[in-house]
């Protein structure tokens, strides 16, 4: 009789212990968790180690520094905030940008691209080109 008592006992102590596990879930590891990631830059990759986004903030680059020019014709890239989306065939089918003067959005897939841009003091534009270079540009 002791020892069912004793196994009768454990039982209880048991079940205790499973109810206190199952009323409080790991309360502490929730604690853990932070509110904030803080970064330069994050990156999204696939399961072959790809990037296939990122957002990442640009350095300003002065004039020495720059290769191309701007859709604008501006050869000055100030400091950039970028947003990528990028296939996989690593070409990147979306582009987000903010600067301290302004931004672009660029949509770009196998027929071409859109590219919506508004920055420093020229005019907002529109520039569509499709897969054959052809382009058109719409401005108010």
């Amino acid at each position: 009789m002791k020892s069912q008592s004793l196994l009768v006992a454990l039982l209880i102590t048991n079940i205790a212990f499973l109810g206190f596990q199952v009323v409080h879930p790991r309360a502490e590891h929730a604690a853990t968790i932070p509110a904030v990631l803080r970064a330069h830059a994050l990156e999204l990759v696939d399961d072959h180690g790809r990037i296939r986004a990122e957002i990442k903030v640009l350095p300003a680059q002065l004039p020495a520094q720059v290769v191309d020019r701007m859709p604008d014709g501006s050869t000055q890239y100030p400091e950039t905030v970028l947003l990528r989306l990028i296939n996989s065939k690593n070409g990147p089918d979306v582009k987000l940008a903010t600067t301290e003067d302004g931004a672009g959005l660029s949509l770009g897939g196998d027929s071409g691209y859109v590219q919506i841009l508004s920055r420093g003091v020229n005019p907002p534009f529109i520039k569509i080109v499709n897969k054959d270079g052809r382009q058109q540009v719409i401005k108010p």
